[in-house]
């Protein structure tokens, strides 16, 4: 079974128990035996490496920190002095020249079309392979 990186857990005299579990209900019965013996024993929720008061509590800081983020930087946003993509020239060239080449191949198989009915567009001394 793979680990579990958000549950309940028992803490007496500030240190984790070994006790777990994903619904605070399963918890109860033990942390009402533990706190006969250690009336400091409180029970804490652990996420993204935190204990909390509840998974609510997690959950408002995991938003208002997404938020933080996300309005921090916009969508363009990169890393560095410059905010754009240095490879951005040679994409725009690499397209135009495919472009430019897929065009060409167009045209040329239109011209052999037209010129010679049910041959093919291709010279008959160059074979592909």
């Amino acid at each position: 079974m793979p680990p579990r990186f958000a549950y309940w857990t028992i803490l007496a005299g500030g240190l984790p128990t070994a006790f777990r579990a994903a619904e605070r209900e399963e918890l109860l019965p033990t942390f009402k035996r533990i706190q006969e013996r250690h009336p400091d024993a409180e029970m804490k929720y652990f996420a993204r490496g935190r204990l909390w008061a509840s998974p609510e509590e997690a959950r408002r800081a995991a938003d208002a920190a997404r938020e933080r983020r996300q309005s921090r930087h916009g969508r363009d946003w990169r890393p560095g002095g410059e905010h754009r993509d240095p490879r951005q020239p040679f994409k725009e060239a690499k397209k135009a020249r495919n472009l430019k080449g897929r065009r060409q191949r167009f045209e040329r198989r239109r011209e052999g079309q037209s010129g010679r009915p049910g041959g093919p567009s291709r010279p008959a001394g160059r074979r592909r392979s």
